[in-house]
């Protein structure tokens, strides 16, 4: 794993939306507005893209969980922050799209973050928030959670959360949640291939901090080129899909980390320590 430069920050309630920590490679991130349950509000947004940012390039991180302090996940925007600003001259258009632009941003950026992140899942996870989980790489969660993509409920069809959610289960299930708004059980969602696991509540973060501890003890630079390749391939043609894997694989097998890992294993002999190169 290389050298551990671990650090710990932490934050009151009232002053922070998320509080960090860092240690043994792993980065935990959590969601700290338990009164607005975790909203997407700006300033939630604006400092969720500032610590990803920062992670991208942390060669000490080698996995992310994202959690939360409270009892429940995220419950997606926040409305009443987005009703105020329809007084704006043009009800609010513009910071409309501002606002949605940005949060599409974020779920892109943890597609493309170097390190893989998990979704650590209690309580509910609903609209945004559920499109947060989707566009997590991994996600485990509590047999109590729910999760709902529940826009159409309140008039307003889960558009851009429609697209994370759209890639990670079958088209008809998709459209089950986003059309009947309805909440589903932790187990409903594993079966559909939203999450990864389910697990008792008191199991939660050790069962995220085991996944994020296997990933952290394999090559960070194997993890990050085969994640990319991952999301890249997903949409082109099979043809166009295998001639990319298969260069990326050959750009693998220059690395240092696979050059020492295949002869360790042929050796039969103990995984290196990774450099990361």
């Amino acid at each position: 794993m290389g050298q551990d430069n671990s650090t710990v920050e932490t934050h009151s309630v009232d002053e922070m939306p998320i509080l960090l920590a860092v240690e043994n490679g792993v980065a935990v991130i959590t969601l700290n507005r338990p009164k607005a349950i975790n909203a997407l509000s700006e300033d939630m947004l604006a400092i969720l893209q500032t610590t990803f940012d920062r992670l991208a390039s942390d060669s000490a991180v080698k996995a992310i969980i994202l959690r939360t302090s409270s009892s429940h996940f995220c419950a997606g925007h926040n409305l009443k922050e987005m009703t105020l600003r329809r007084e704006d001259d043009d009800n609010g258009k513009a910071y409309f799209q501002d606002l949605f632009a940005t949060c599409s941003k974020l779920m892109q950026t943890i597609i493309t973050q170097p390190q893989p992140v998990i979704a650590e899942v209690r309580g509910i996870a609903t609209a945004a928030g559920c499109q947060l989980v989707a566009a997590c790489d991994l996600a485990v969660a509590s047999d109590t959670a729910r999760f709902a993509t529940s826009g159409v409920n309140i008039g307003l069809f889960c558009s851009t959360p429609m697209v994370a959610l759209s890639r990670n289960v079958t088209r008809k299930q998709a459209m089950e949640m986003l059309l009947l708004g309805e909440f589903l059980s932790a187990e409903r969602v594993c079966q559909m291939g939203l999450i990864n696991r389910v697990v008792s509540e008191g199991s939660l973060e050790d069962e995220a901090m085991k996944l994020a501890q296997i990933i952290a003890d394999k090559s960070s630079a194997a993890v990050k080129i085969g994640k990319k390749a991952f999301y890249e391939q997903l949409d082109m043609p099979l043809p166009q899909a295998y001639a990319y894997a298969g260069q990326v694989m050959a750009e693998n097998m220059l690395f240092q980390d696979a050059e020492a890992g295949i002869g360790a294993f042929i050796a039969k002999e103990t995984m290196p320590q990774w450099k990361g190169k």
